[in-house]
C-alpha cells in the first residue's frame, strides 16, 4: 500500500530525501476540456441498460432496438453492421435506431432488414423500405412504441458514444419472455461495439523542465473477467508525436499485442508483442496499479507532462490516436486543487466492476480497492443494513450475506436486489453514497458437502465410515414445486458407482432421505445423509466425485458435480495404497537396519578402547579401584543386550 495506509512511511521517506507520494506531487489529475490529446476507444458488449427476450418468436419478425446517446459530437458518423449469427437471413429483422439524428452507414446481408430510424444515413446504407422512426421521449415509450408495432422485442440495448456496433440477428428460445431493461446489461449473446472514451485526464508538473509528455492507459479489470489477451492500436496523424511515452497498465496475466504506426517510447506491465515484427511474447516490467505511483513512474523517466491518463474498463480491442503534442495544452497546477467529483462516479465504477456475486443462498461482494481510487476517501462499505459492514485489507474490501440477510430483496425475477452504501470522509466531512444493484442469481443446481446435520459450513472431505450430509439446491421461480431431485451418484475411481437416491428417495445401505427447509421465493432444496462405507482391505481412492441431477417432469435435466477428498480416519494417510504385507516389511527391515548399526559401532567401540584399559586387574590394585573396574566391564558387556533390546 502507499504512504496513506502506513502514516509513518511519508515521514520515514522524508528523512531519506525521498517519498514515492511526493514524485507525483505538484501534478492533480483534471478532466481535459480543451482539443483532447488523444482519441481512444475500446470494444465492449456491456451497455449501460440493456435486456433480451424471447417474446419476438412467434410474430412475424424479430425486433432489435437502439438508443444512442452522446455526450459529444461524434468525431466520425457511426457504423452499423446488422448480420446474421447462424442462418442466413431466414427471418425477417428489423432495427430500430434512435441516435438523435446523427450520420450513420448501416449494412447487412440481410436485403430486406427494415429499418426505422431518425439518423441521417449514408448512400451506402442498404435501401430496403424505410418506415418513420417513432416519435418518443424515453425508454419505456420506446419499448411500448415496438411492442405495439411488432408485438415482441428481441434485445433491446442503450448505448453511449459509440463508434462502431456489431448487432448479430438470432433469437434465443431461453431468454426471458419479456424485455425488462437491467442496469450495465451484458448483450454479448447479440451485439459488440466499439465506444469513444471521454473521461481523459491530464496534468503537467509546475516545476517542469521538459516538454516530454506520457500517455497512461490503465485497464481495470474485474477479477471474474476473462480477458487476458488486449490488441492495441496506435495511430499519430504525420507522425507527428515528438519525445511522448506510452504506459500500458494491466493484471499480470495480461498479454499486449501491440500495432505502433508511430515512433513512440513505451513501458508495459504483463508481456507483449510488436506487431509485424515481433510475433512472440516479450516479458514487459512490473509496473505500480495506483494513478499517483503510474504518474510518479512518467516523472521518474523525465516526462513531466501527463498528456492524457485513461483509466478504462479491460477490453479485447483498443484503439488510441495520438495528436501532435503541440497541439496540447495542459493545465499546471502550482497549488492542490479540490476537483469535485461528478454526481454519479461511484454508480459509474461499482456499475462497471460489478463486484457482487450471488448463488442460490448467499451473496457475496469483493472489491478491489485500488478500484476505488477514482471515488477517493472510502473508508468503509455497507449493505442497505449497515451493520453488514465489508471486511477490509490493504488489498480488498470483501462482504458475504445470505440472501435473507442485510436488507436484500427477492423481489425480481431471478435476482437479488440490494443497496452497497460507500462511506467517504474527507477532510473530517463525512458523506454516504448509495449505488443500488441486481445479483443475478444462476439458474442452475447449486450441491454442498456437510459434516452435521445442522448444515453448516459447507466441506469437500468426506470421511469413510462416518456419516455425511448433503444439500441440492436451486431456484426455478416460475414453478419451484415441478422441481425433482432426479438421482444422486458417488463415483470413486477404482471402485462401483454408488447410488445413494432416485427419485426422491433413499437407494443402498446407510442412506436417509431428509426433511428440507421449507421451500421459499422459488427455492428447492433436497437434504440427505449417507455413510461411505470400503470393505476391510479394500483400495481407498484420494478422491471422488458427488454427482446429482434434478429437472422438471418435461425432461429438463440440471446436473453438479462436486469432488470431494476421501479421508480414513483409521489408517494413516502415509500408508495409503500399501498392503499389509508391504508395511511389515518396511518395519522389519527397520529393525535389521538398527540392529546391524548398533553391533557394528559395538564391534568398533571394543577394539580401539586404549591398551591400558583392556590389561587384567593387578592383584595390588586397592578393593575400590578393582570393585569399580569390574563394575564398569560388567556395564560395558550388558550393553549390546540392552541396546538390542530397546531396538
Amino acid at each position: 500500500m502507499g504512504p496513506r495506509s502506513v502514516p509513518l512511511l511519508p515521514l520515514l521517506l522524508a528523512l531519506l530525501g525521498r517519498s514515492d507520494a511526493g514524485r507525483a506531487e505538484g501534478c492533480d489529475l483534471q478532466p481535459v476540456t480543451e482539443e483532447p490529446p488523444i482519441i481512444i476507444s475500446y470494444v465492449t458488449s456491456t451497455v449501460p441498460r440493456g435486456c433480451i427476450s424471447n417474446s419476438s418468436m412467434n410474430t412475424g419478425h424479430e425486433v432489435h432496438v437502439l438508443s444512442v446517446k452522446w455526450s459529444k459530437d461524434s468525431p466520425v458518423p457511426l457504423m452499423v453492421t446488422v448480420t446474421p449469427r447462424a442462418n442466413p437471413c431466414s427471418r425477417p429483422a428489423v432495427l430500430i435506431l434512435l441516435c438523435s439524428h446523427c450520420f450513420a452507414t448501416v449494412t447487412s446481408p440481410c436485403s430486406n432488414l427494415v429499418i426505422h430510424t431518425d439518423a441521417h444515413l449514408s448512400p451506402e446504407t442498404i435501401r430496403a423500405p424505410n418506415p418513420e422512426p417513432p416519435v418518443v421521449s424515453s425508454e419505456k415509450q420506446l419499448l411500448t412504441w415496438a411492442l405495439d408495432k411488432y408485438k415482441g422485442i428481441t434485445s433491446y440495448s442503450e448505448l453511449h458514444d459509440p463508434r462502431r456496433v456489431l448487432l448479430y440477428l438470432g433469437e434465443d428460445a431461453h431468454s426471458p419472455p419479456e424485455c425488462i431493461p437491467q442496469e450495465h446489461f451484458n448483450a454479448i449473446l447479440n451485439l459488440e461495439t466499439e465506444v469513444f472514451f471521454y473521461g481523459v485526464k491530464g496534468c503537467s508538473r509546475s516545476d517542469a523542465q521538459s516538454t516530454r509528455a506520457a500517455h497512461i492507459i490503465h485497464l481495470q479489470s474485474e477479477p471474474s473477467s476473462p480477458i487476458t489477451e488486449v490488441n492495441l492500436t496506435v495511430d499519430c496523424p504525420g507522425n507527428s508525436v515528438g519525445s511522448q511515452m506510452l504506459i500500458l497498465q494491466g493484471k499480470a496475466n495480461f498479454s499486449w499485442s501491440l500495432s505502433l504506426k508511430c515512433n513512440i517510447n513505451f513501458l508495459v506491465s504483463g508481456k507483449y508483442k510488436l506487431l509485424p515484427l515481433v510475433s512472440t511474447l516479450i516479458t514487459g516490467q512490473l509496473l505500480p496499479d495506483t494513478e499517483q505511483d503510474l504518474i510518479a513512474t512518467a516523472f521518474e523517466k523525465n516526462y513531466s507532462v501527463i498528456a492524457s491518463y485513461s483509466a478504462i474498463p479491460a477490453s479485447t480491442h483498443i484503439s488510441l490516436e495520438i495528436q501532435g503534442h503541440e497541439m496540447v495544452n495542459m493545465p499546471v497546477t502550482t497549488t492542490p486543487l479540490v476537483i469535485t467529483q461528478p454526481p454519479d462516479l461511484p454508480h459509474q465504477v461499482l456499475l462497471t466492476l460489478k463486484p457482487w456475486k450471488c448463488t442460490d443462498e448467499t451473496m457475496e461482494i469483493i472489491i478491489i480497492r485500488s478500484y476505488l481510487e477514482p471515488i477517493k476517501d472510502v473508508v468503509n462499505i455497507t449493505l442497505r443494513d449497515i451493520s453488514c459492514q465489508a471486511e477490509k485489507n490493504a488489498t480488498h474490501f470483501m462482504l458475504k450475506s445470505p440472501l435473507s440477510h442485510c436488507g436484500t430483496s427477492l423481489e425480481g425475477r431471478g435476482y437479488a436486489n440490494n443497496e452497497l452504501i460507500l462511506s467517504l470522509a474527507k477532510d473530517a466531512v463525512f458523506r454516504s453514497v448509495r449505488v443500488g444493484f441486481q445479483c443475478e442469481i444462476p439458474r442452475e443446481l447449486f450441491l454442498r458437502l456437510f459434516p452435521t446435520a445442522a448444515f453448516e459450513a459447507p466441506q469437500t472431505e468426506l470421511e469413510i465410515n462416518k456419516e455425511a450430509f448433503v444439500q441440492a439446491s436451486m431456484r426455478w421461480m416460475d414453478h419451484p414445486a415441478d422441481l425433482q431431485l432426479k438421482e444422486c451418484w458417488l463415483v470413486a475411481s477404482g471402485r462401483e458407482p454408488v447410488l445413494l437416491v432416485q427419485g426422491g428417495e433413499a437407494r443402498g445401505a446407510g442412506v436417509a432421505v431428509l426433511e428440507g427447509p421449507p421451500s421459499s421465493l422459488g427455492r428447492k432444496v433436497w437434504r440427505f445423509r449417507f455413510t461411505y462405507t470400503i470393505p476391510e482391505g479394500g483400495h481407498i481412492p484420494f478422491s471422488a466425485i458427488l454427482k446429482c441431477k434434478a429437472g422438471l417432469q418435461n425432461d429438463t435435466i440440471f446436473e453438479k458435480v462436486l469432488e470431494v477428498t476421501v479421508k480414513d480416519a483409521w489408517r494413516p494417510l502415509s500408508y495409503r495404497g500399501l498392503g499389509l504385507a508391504a508395511v511389515l516389511g518396511i518395519t522389519f527391515g527397520a529393525f535389521l537396519i538398527g540392529a546391524l548399526l548398533t553391533a557394528g559401532l559395538w564391534y568398533i567401540y571394543s577394539h580401539t578402547r586404549p591398551i591400558s584399559k583392556l590389561q587384567p586387574v593387578s592383584s595390588t590394585a586397592p578393593a575400590s579401584e578393582s570393585s569399580s573396574t569390574n563394575h564398569s566391564i560388567g556395564s560395558t558387556q550388558s550393553t549390546p543386550c540392552s541396546t538390542s533390546s530397546m531396538a
